[in-house]
């Protein structure tokens, strides 16, 4: 029977053998977070108290029923326990001082170890009554003196943090969000990064949250120097078209970085929070987009434990061989400026039904060849580029080439939201100098749904390129590379966690 509070989708779930370690079943759930009635004046503890377990009701059926369905481990969302909007003294009631995962608890067991610590009491019991590992987004509490010269005046430090609790119910792993997004004023930054794995019986664990995604520390740090196997990543995105949407972002993060990613978002759409998903170097396993209706939905998908030992492994992309091979076509048509989320991007129109185009800013220079179905007269696509500094809401380097569908056939209006599309491309290859091997490729339909990757590829050479002949109804196809090296020494804040 469906649980009321949410729904259930699978994709490529088998039963695993007894012992059988090389695959394993992941779940994430997108929740539609309870929020207290306010946020402005603080509360008790009980009161606290109450408005978690309420979320944790929802999310323990989420946890039997994965369980239930041979989930081993399962991700739940940022902010999924208490919501957002606090300041940092109304958060303090629902915060809980979490141990060092050396110390070797089990909460359900023990759970007056460490003090009154009744979420990780209950997160615990439901990861070792269920034999499921739990990853949980909570908030934790350090007290601090004034011999620390950074202690707030308050006298504590408090963290937006994971939890991860092993199918025992012993905490097994705790990390602290690194990139704090500017309005997160409840919480503090660490003093030093932390890069935190954990081992399984199917394989290397790590973890990091939202914005965390979008940094060399500790994504890419976690992925390229500790050589996890899966990312465990709770987040609350607001999703910002036509680049930066939770499922096409995600899913090209885990494509691009060759890893299982198992993300977890909130629910809300009047703040634009969905789409979660499963995904995994060789591409998409089951992903989740809803903006209309408010329930919940559980995700769950058989995975490779150890990816990189497989056949299958994507091969190492050189992003820019292709299009550094490429002579610029000659062309008397005209570029033009527009904007994407404050950056200043240059355009040029795709003109007719079939072509060759190339653009360039700074050192970047986008390569686009193509054929549509028909060239329609109410819609018009541009090619475009961006390679500098976003300086809105954070400070990271980008280098961008992008096909996008403009809104009206007005070019003042590329590069803002679309939601449809009735143009079809039967062929497209899309390439870049890039000057970053950290690119990210994606591809948008009518619709806002994912291209299906039997239609197009990645190719060792940097081009996205499209296949099988099967015309696509393409909203935006984007190469985002992210240039770490040109970043400022830590980013701090971002787009994506609304607060």
């Amino acid at each position: 029977m469906i649980l009321p509070h949410f729904s259930v989708a699978l994709f490529a779930l088998s039963v695993l053998r007894v012992g059988a370690l090389d695959t394993f079943i992941s779940a994430v759930y997108e929740h539609a977070v309870i929020l207290p009635n306010r946020t402005e004046t603080a509360v008790s503890k009980g009161e606290a108290l109450l408005l978690m377990n309420k979320n944790i009701d929802v999310l323990e059926k989420a946890i039997k029923l994965a369980a239930r369905r041979g989930a081993q481990i399962i991700v739940t969302p940022e902010d999924g326990i208490y919501g957002w909007d606090f300041t940092r003294e109304t958060i303090y009631p629902y915060l809980e001082d979490i141990p060092d995962p050396e110390v070797n608890w089990i909460p359900c067991r023990d759970p007056k170890r460490f003090g009154y610590n009744p979420v990780q009491e209950r997160l615990s019991c439901l990861a070792k009554d269920n034999s499921i590992y739990v990853m949980a987004n909570i908030g934790d509490k350090k007290s601090c003196n004034t011999s620390d010269p950074q202690c707030p005046p308050d006298g504590h430090y408090q963290y937006n943090t994971n939890v991860v609790f092993d199918s025992q119910g012993r905490l097994v792993a705790r990390y602290h969000k690194y990139n704090l997004f500017e309005p997160e004023i409840q919480f503090d930054f660490p003093k030093d990064s932390e890069t935190v794995t954990f081992d399984t019986p199917f394989g290397k664990f790590g973890i990091f949250t939202c914005f965390d995604i979008f940094s060399y520390d500790p994504a890419v740090l976690v992925v390229d120097e500790f050589q996890v196997d899966s990312v465990l990543f709770p987040t609350a995105w607001y999703n910002t078209l036509p680049l930066l949407s939770a499922v096409p972002f995600h899913s090209a993060w885990a494509r691009a970085m060759r890893v299982n990613l198992l993300a977890a978002n909130t629910h809300n759409t009047s703040m634009h929070m969905t789409g979660s998903g499963i995904y995994s170097p060789e591409g998409v396993m089951v992903y989740h987009y809803d903006m209309e209706t408010e329930s919940g939905q559980l995700l769950l998908s058989e995975l490779k434990s150890r990816p990189r030992s497989g056949p299958t492994y994507p091969v190492t992309v050189d992003w820019s061989a292709y299009a550094k091979s490429v002579m610029p076509p000659s062309s008397k048509q005209s570029d033009f400026m527009g904007r994407i989320y404050f950056d200043e991007f240059t355009f040029i129109e795709l003109k007719k039904n079939t072509g060759e185009y190339t653009v360039c800013q700074k050192t970047l220079c986008c390569h686009l060849t193509y054929k549509m179905s028909e060239k329609r007269r109410d819609e018009v696509y541009v090619l475009g580029v961006f390679d500098g500094l976003h300086t809105v809401e954070g400070q990271y380097y980008l280098q961008i080439c992008t096909l996008l569908k403009c809104q009206t056939t007005d070019p003042s209006t590329c590069g803002e939201p679309v939601g449809s599309a009735f143009t079809k491309f039967e062929e497209f290859s899309l390439s870049g100098t890039f000057g970053t091997s950290y690119v990210f490729p994606q591809i948008i339909l009518s619709g806002s749904q994912l291209a299906p990757e039997r239609h197009y590829e990645v190719l060792r050479d940097g081009r996205l390129k499209s296949r099988n002949g099967v015309p696509l109804p393409v909203l935006v196809m984007a190469l985002y590379g992210r240039v770490f090296e040109k970043d400022p020494p830590r980013l701090g804040q971002g787009p994506w966690k609304l607060q």
